[in-house]
């Protein structure tokens, strides 16, 4: 497999717009182990494979359990995941998959108590901006294998 392009290349304000997302998003008190689960959930849905792998890597660095990873794609069936984290991640598909039904009123109400107005202000601006990155990774075929994660304070 390779890529098709190098598009960080070809247009590269393009990605610095992304990058700085990804600086704000960092330092906008989300949790960062709730962020990677959020993208690593989107990855999954959107079939980015190389996301898929930047994600669980991350998540493995930080310290999250294989059981958990493995379940993610299940999550409503498991009891590994606090209330918290599955308000975000039943967030995460419904934004994702936005065009199936526009997320209906009783998602919004679900995942409200978890989450502060700028937190869930936040929390949406992270599945928006790993779609993107998903939508840069497939259209573009990132190779998967190649990343490996920040060591973790």
């Amino acid at each position: 497999m390779e890529a098709r392009m190098n598009y960080a290349k070809a247009a590269p304000g393009a990605m610095r717009a992304m990058n700085g997302l990804e600086t704000y998003l960092a330092n906008c008190g989300l949790e960062p182990e709730l962020q990677d689960l959020v993208k690593l959930r989107a990855s999954q849905i959107n079939g980015c494979a190389y996301c898929v792998d930047m994600h669980s890597l991350d998540l493995r660095a930080r310290g999250e359990t294989e059981q958990r990873l493995f379940a993610l794609s299940v999550w409503r069936e498991t009891p590994f995941f606090t209330e918290r984290e599955r308000a975000a991640l039943l967030w995460t598909e419904k934004l994702t998959l936005i065009s199936l039904d526009h997320v209906p009123d009783e998602v919004y109400e679900q995942v409200r108590p978890h989450f502060s107005d700028e937190e869930l202000a936040n929390l949406t601006l992270v599945i928006a901006t790993i779609n993107a990155w998903n939508r840069f990774g497939i259209s573009f075929r990132d190779v998967p294998g190649r990343y490996t994660p920040a060591k973790q304070q």
